[in-house]
């Protein structure tokens, strides 16, 4: 454990160690301007832990405890169950890192495990492969977009409005300081992407599945449109929910992004996260992060995994690199990997098929209670709700009663201000669901 000077003298000691006569000149390099003067931080003074403990812990329960409501939010993270194997293996020392692991011949464990990480969602998605993860399914998309551009050669990106709002707003950062285009195509009365629209010269046509409204949107004309136009089809797709509708691979998608937190990683705070990524096998050598293998020992049938691709890595080619992710969430990964282990396909498609089922009785028994559905396409786990009262009001309401009612609209979508996103998940009961609709129709009466 480092020594942490705790005196003046301990400092002075310090500086006369490393040769520097002050404080100020041991950060010399840092512009005057940019220094915290003493005492602008204004911090309060030191306690002592069993203090500071009941400090941290007061703080804590200001935050909405999910023991202690019952959730009804979504929108991009899941109130799903986790197997108690997750929990077990995630915890043990060997995986308690979230680096790559640089040294095969030290880390067959953890390789193994991003190996079959890989191997399960490029499954998954209907894809050829999988890189060993990325920071989230923002940026996964984000990747995906100017992936897109260096292999089509076009500084253009199109994509529908009908995606996580958050999603198009980390796209935007990428692509300002890349100087990348981006266009969007509306959603329709419907929910929907509008297809129809001119995209010549883009480079990707990126399309949300389902979608941020939870519309089951038609890949097969995205695919259409996005051939019309000469670019690559990107696809943000749910993996849980892919669990039983087609996957975006039999429709042809190029690239298959999305977030990995409703596969066994805890909703937190909104984190930690963990980013999907696939593609077609031709477009190997673009790919963002790393991708594992597996081999044999050169003397003998023993398999071996190692890092076999590693080409666009910021660490190691830093002046040619095109992508910034150097550092994966393994971790998380591994959450995820465990979780799709211990459900396997029939267990994922029962989550899948719940959530359908409990999304369906909840439409039936909210629009009974006094809300509109708004929209009428077909949905997997979120609906949208027009409501007769302000959705900001009726959901701060509900909260006092012990029910996250889901999202109102109106920050992402003006046209959607009288509107709320509600998601269900396999973990909603009938009798959570009846109520959350008589206390709706209680709060809008």
């Amino acid at each position: 454990m480092p020594y942490i000077p705790h005196t003046e003298s301990d400092v002075s000691e310090m500086l006369a160690t490393i040769g520097a006569s002050s404080i100020d000149e041991l950060f010399r390099e840092i512009p005057e301007k940019l220094r915290v003067k003493p005492g602008a931080l204004n911090l309060p003074d030191a306690l002592d832990e069993p203090r500071l403990m009941a400090h941290l812990w007061s703080i804590s329960k200001k935050n909405v405890n999910m023991a202690d409501v019952t959730c009804f939010l979504g929108a991009g993270i899941y109130d799903r169950y986790i197997p108690a194997s997750v929990g077990a293996v995630i915890s043990r020392g060997e995986f308690l890192t979230a680096y790559t692991p640089y040294q095969p011949e030290a880390s067959q464990g953890y390789l193994q495990a991003i190996y079959e990480f890989q191997t399960m969602v490029a499954e998954l998605y209907g894809m050829d492969l999988a890189n060993a993860s990325m920071y989230d399914g923002a940026t996964s998309m984000a990747e995906a977009a100017i992936m897109s551009t260096s292999i089509k050669h076009r500084e253009k990106v199109t994509i529908s409005e009908a995606v996580h709002p958050h999603y198009r707003q980390v796209l935007a950062t990428y692509c300002w300081s890349m100087g990348i285009e981006i266009e969007t195509l509306p959603a329709v009365s419907g929910g929907l992407t509008d297809l129809s629209a001119n995209s010549e010269g883009t480079s990707c046509i990126i399309i949300q599945y389902p979608n941020f409204f939870g519309g089951i949107e038609d890949l097969a004309a995205a695919r259409e449109a996005a051939d019309k136009a000469g670019a690559l089809l990107v696809v943000v797709a749910d993996p849980v929910a892919c669990a039983l509708l087609k996957p975006p691979g039999a429709f042809g998608a190029d690239i298959v992004v999305g977030e990995g937190q409703p596969m066994g990683v805890a909703m937190g705070l909104g984190g930690p996260v963990v980013g999907l990524f696939t593609c077609k096998k031709e477009f190997i050598r673009q790919i963002p992060g790393r991708i594992v293998g597996r081999t044999k020992e050169a003397h003998g049938d023993k398999p071996g995994y190692v890092m076999t691709l590693r080409t666009r890595e910021q660490d190691i080619r830093r002046e040619k690199a095109t992508s910034n992710i150097c550092t994966n969430e393994a971790l998380m990964a591994l959450a995820a990997t465990v979780y799709m282990i211990a459900l396997g396909k029939n267990g994922m498609r029962k989550v899948a098929t719940s959530t359908v089922q409990n999304t369906q009785y909840a439409i039936q028994k909210l629009t009974e209670a006094g809300a509109t559905l708004h929209y009428s396409s077909k949905v997997f786990g979120e609906f949208v709700l027009s409501l007769p009262k302000d959705p900001a009001v009726v959901r701060d309401a509900l909260l006092k009663r012990g029910i996250l009612a889901g999202l109102p609209l109106g920050e992402f979508y003006p046209e959607l201000a009288d509107s709320i996103l509600v998601a269900v998940t396999e973990l909603r009961t009938k009798e959570e669901i009846e109520t959350y609709a008589s206390a709706l129709k209680e709060v809008l009466a």
